[in-house]
């Protein structure tokens, strides 16, 4: 079956091209290879699958992730300029106490890797892209997603000589060579501990092993630790020891399900490294976005362009003035009587969680939901409005796939500043607005891929 590009056949926003791939086998066969790859993952279940890949030009590809890079610099340097030490961003930026933990006792090797793995969330605008938030974890969501939704497209797409008219890092691949990098700067063993719970809810064993699995066959020594089994990273023989690792949760996550960080203190008093670092926290923080969208004193005129250009307006909530478009506004007023303007972020909720979207509420609740925000570490920023594109889908029970015009975002996995690869969500039935996967039984995710 011929699977390649059908040049013109593109609708929707300019941004996403005119190119689109055929689904390259039956709906059936289709849907069983990516609930397959995806099995016992913790993967929620999803009626409406992907039929393809989703193409977007290279140019397009490549803006994404030249943009993420630079971005994500920004955002580096902005969250540590806030203080000169852990305590002072701690107090800077007002975290829950139970964040302070699981700090690396070299205050360099702690900032040198914040920013080792990282998922920026835009959508494509009016305009082209807009960044709207900033996932800085080892816990991101996508990774393992978008390594095995690749994987049946590869397998379908290929030619006899195992060529694919479009291309797509691994991101496995460019994890693998992230830890790799890391070793070398350390001078350690390259030995990854990849540490994580099947405890946690909504994720399974499986979830991780694929991981160390395809470390293993790739020319790296990795282990999945559940928290328990951490010292035996390395309160052993030195040359079993795993010294640099990914730290795949999130304190919320353990403590909510009653599991100990302790075992990953000791892991990291005792000379693990691992990424991304306690200090990723700051990066994650959507304050950090409001202070590099106000702009910093040291930015050049081209960062500042870029940060224009590519991020939404965005400020910290508090009673005081601020720029709006060369104006100084009030902003407290300006942000209650500008509501279908703006959407209200609390600074470090997860999965779309504490949003409010000003036109999807009236005045009475934008107003009760401002006044608990003021001064409680949350920003409000510009509404923008997503621009669709049209791809073919999958519904439970069809015979053969629909065209829909979906809203996506696009999630540009970024690990060591190496692109690694584009996830995407979106609602299957072409609404959109926040979407969860894990949040909303009607979210689907794919593969953005490069033409």
């Amino acid at each position: 079956m011929d699977t390649h590009e059908s040049p013109g056949t593109g609708t929707g926003h300019p941004w996403f091209g005119e190119h689109r791939l055929r689904p390259a086998a039956s709906a059936d066969t289709i849907r069983q290879l990516l609930r397959h790859e995806l099995r016992d993952t913790g993967w929620p279940y999803q009626a409406v699958l992907p039929a393809a890949p989703m193409a977007i030009p290279r140019a397009a590809y490549a803006e994404v992730f030249r943009v993420s890079v630079a971005l994500i610099e920004l955002l580096r340097r902005t969250a540590l300029e806030t203080g000169r030490t852990t305590a002072d961003r701690l107090a800077a930026y007002g975290m829950p106490a139970e964040e302070d933990r699981l700090w690396l006792a070299d205050p360099f090797i702690e900032e040198r890797y914040a920013d080792s793995v990282v998922r920026p969330d835009l959508v494509i605008g009016p305009n082209g892209p807009q960044f709207l938030e900033f996932n800085v974890s080892g816990a991101l969501g996508g990774v393992v997603e978008t390594h095995s939704r690749l994987g049946v497209w590869n397998r379908l797409h290929a030619d006899d000589q195992g060529r694919t008219p479009y291309r797509s890092p691994s991101p496995l691949a460019v994890r693998a060579e992230m830890f790799r990098s890391l070793s070398a700067e350390l001078a350690l063993a390259p030995r990854v501990a990849v540490v994580g719970s099947s405890r946690v809810i909504g994720v399974e064993r499986r979830y991780f092993e694929l991981e160390t699995d395809y470390y293993n066959s790739h020319g790296l020594t990795a282990r999945f630790f559940e928290p328990e089994e951490l010292h035996q990273a390395w309160d052993c023989a030195p040359h079993l020891r795993h010294p640099i690792g990914l730290r795949n949760f999130t304190i919320p996550d353990w403590l909510e399900v009653g599991l100990d960080t302790t075992p990953v203190q000791h892991a990291l008093d005792n000379g693990c490294v691992l990424v991304g670092t306690q200090t990723s926290t700051f990066l994650h923080n959507k304050l950090t976005m409001g202070l590099l969208s106000e702009g910093r004193p040291w930015m050049t005129a081209g960062e500042r362009g870029l940060v224009e250009r590519y991020l939404p307006w965005t400020r910290i909530l508090a009673e005081r003035k601020t720029d709006r478009r060369g104006e100084q506004v009030d902003l407290l007023p300006f942000v209650l009587a500008n509501r279908e303007l703006l959407v209200l972020k609390a600074g470090l909720g997860e999965c779309g969680k504490q949003v409010v979207i000003g036109r999807q509420v009236d005045q009475g609740a934008w107003e009760s939901a401002v006044g608990e925000a003021v001064g409680a570490g949350s920003i409000v920023q510009e509404f923008v409005q997503p621009q669709t594109c049209r791809v073919a889908l999958i519904a439970d029970g069809a015979d053969r796939p629909q065209d829909v015009d979906v809203a996506p975002v696009l999630g540009p996995l970024v690990f060591g500043g190496r692109a690694a690869g584009l996830f995407c969500r979106f609602f299957g039935d072409g609404t959109a607005g926040i979407v969860s996967v894990r949040g909303n039984t009607s979210s689907s995710d794919n593969v953005m891929v490069a033409i």
